[in-house]
């Protein structure tokens, strides 16, 4: 794992990433209708030691901020109107060249897309169309998303040219 709240990751054929924020997608991403996916608290626990954390969600359950008190992390409620604008404003004000995003759906494809890494997961509500296409990488789970991060071995496996 990094040091000093940069993962550094060199992939050949492609340019480094220095990457010092880590953006989550909500219900569906590291979410199930409303309620945090527990297996994921260990992963994003030690994931916080080096990368600032930050949750995006339109919070339609009302239960985001006391779900996530299980891990640290940035909170950010999105309005329900133009989300795909809004998560691309909160990503351009991180330095975009800086973050990896995970998320699932239409309102992350901007997101995924502009961000130094996107990761698109395919969980039980599926990925949106132009979300995976605008990914860089598309995986079965957060979890396995969160692997990638914790191991960059296998993230580099499949991003190399």
């Amino acid at each position: 794992m990094p040091d000093n709240n940069i993962l550094n990751i060199t992939i050949p054929g492609r340019p480094s990433l220095r990457l010092q924020h880590l953006i989550l997608d909500y219900n569906g991403t590291i979410a199930y209708d409303g309620l945090l996916l527990p297996e994921l608290i260990p992963q994003l626990n030690t994931l916080a030691q080096h990368l600032t954390i930050h949750v995006l969600t339109a919070d339609t359950h009302g239960s985001a901020a006391r779900q996530i008190e299980a891990f640290p992390c940035h909170l950010a409620v999105i309005p329900s109107g133009e989300q795909i604008i809004a998560k691309q404003r909160y990503l351009q004000q991180l330095t975009p060249e800086h973050c990896v995003a995970i998320g699932n759906g239409v309102n992350d494809q901007l997101l995924l897309r502009d961000a130094a890494l996107g990761i698109a997961v395919m969980q039980q509500e599926g990925v949106a169309i132009p979300s995976l296409l605008a990914a860089d990488i598309v995986i079965g789970s957060c979890s396995a998303a969160l692997d990638l991060l914790l191991n960059p071995k296998l993230l580099i496996a499949t991003l190399r040219c």
